[in-house]
């Protein structure tokens, strides 16, 4: 039996690793041949390429597809091209729309990886490369900013409490203003490495110069909003990147009925999604187009956190369309595409 491709389909969780092997025959037949779990640690990716490896057909290319989910598959895919594998990474919404297309009732950690395995078999696969370092560095501070600021609202949370009793503790008043001193110093040296950074690569300062024309986004948000997708390395459209953003509109359906009310998937990556919260608080505000939209949404279905999610997943597809063609934004673009068709 001759192998015309094989492919390792993995479905990632916090933990472990569920993969399937499979391979197309050159009666182009799709198969899936294997399957196992492995830890989602460095001892399991070594495991994961040994037990491949001892399976696969040594003479003929083996891609690696692997969904991308949130965070929990990105020490995977830097190991594995660390040791030279052929890496494909697809978003939720490429393997959801796949696997409608397949006669897959149950849904398990097992059946997903079938469908990755799968997908990778009849789909032309595009090959992941490693973020640029410019976008890894911004990556690392803009996380770790994340982080201190949660940190911040939680004591300043804690010192409301404290300063809220009826004897409160001046010693743990003292501490804890303290503590976010030191938290706002080094958000304040975070973000000066961040602008020292993008400073150095001329490609990323016009890149984010022209994202921060958009209303609501500035310097963090647009460094952020490149550094999580790689410079929308892996997105292709608009659809694309509202999935792999977890800003992306979800329904229970059986049947003919709608049994649950759509919520936004939250499924991608939640540092994308942080990064857009601010902004599009601001832009409701300040901006007279997304303040109308935002009430338009209120006024349909009465809900200002759906109205404010819509407001996101807009200024975050703003971005993309901004970065792909390279063109400042303009309030005034649809009434002149409008006014340019008038006259044609």
């Amino acid at each position: 039996m001759k192998i015309l491709k094989q492919s390792v389909g993995i479905d990632v969780s916090k933990d472990e690793l569920a993969v399937s092997l499979g391979r197309l025959t050159e009666e182009l037949n799709s198969e899936i041949y294997s399957y196992k779990t492995f830890k989602n640690t460095l001892k399991g990716f070594e495991e994961l390429i040994s037990w491949t490896q001892k399976l696969v057909v040594p003479e003929v290319a083996v891609y690696y597809v692997v969904e991308a989910t949130g965070v929990y598959h990105e020490a995977l895919v830097y190991y594995l091209a660390d040791n030279g594998q052929l890496i494909t990474i697809l978003t939720p919404n490429k393997t959801a729309n796949y696997q409608k297309t397949l006669e897959i009732k149950t849904v398990t950690d097992k059946t997903s990886s079938q469908v990755i395995a799968m997908f990778g078999l009849e789909r032309k696969l595009q090959i992941w490369q490693k973020p640029k370092e410019i976008y890894r560095d911004i990556r690392f501070l803009t996380r770790e900013r994340g982080q201190l600021v949660e940190e911040k609202t939680a004591i300043k949370n804690q010192l409301h409490a404290e300063q809220s009793q009826a004897f409160p503790s001046k010693k743990s008043i003292d501490r804890m203003q303290a503590r976010i001193k030191l938290l706002d110093n080094q958000q304040e040296e975070i973000m000066k490495e961040i602008r020292e950074s993008v400073s150095l690569d001329k490609s990323a300062t016009e890149s984010i110069k022209i994202i921060c024309t958009i209303p609501g986004i500035g310097l963090l948000t647009a460094a952020t909003i490149l550094a999580e997708t790689n410079g929308f390395d892996l997105i292709t459209n608009k659809r694309q990147l509202a999935s792999y953003a977890g800003l992306d509109i979800k329904e229970k359906q059986s049947g003919t009925s709608v049994n649950g009310k759509p919520k936004i998937s939250k499924k991608g990556n939640k540092y994308l999604r942080k990064a857009m919260h601010l902004p599009a608080l601001t832009a409701i505000r300040h901006n007279e187009k997304y303040k109308a939209i935002f009430a338009r949404l209120v006024q349909k279905h009465g809900i200002k956190m759906k109205a404010a999610v819509a407001v996101q997943r807009r200024l975050l597809e703003m971005a993309y369309i901004i970065y792909k063609t390279n063109t400042p934004y303009d309030k005034d673009y649809l009434k002149t595409q409008i006014d340019n068709k008038k006259v044609a």
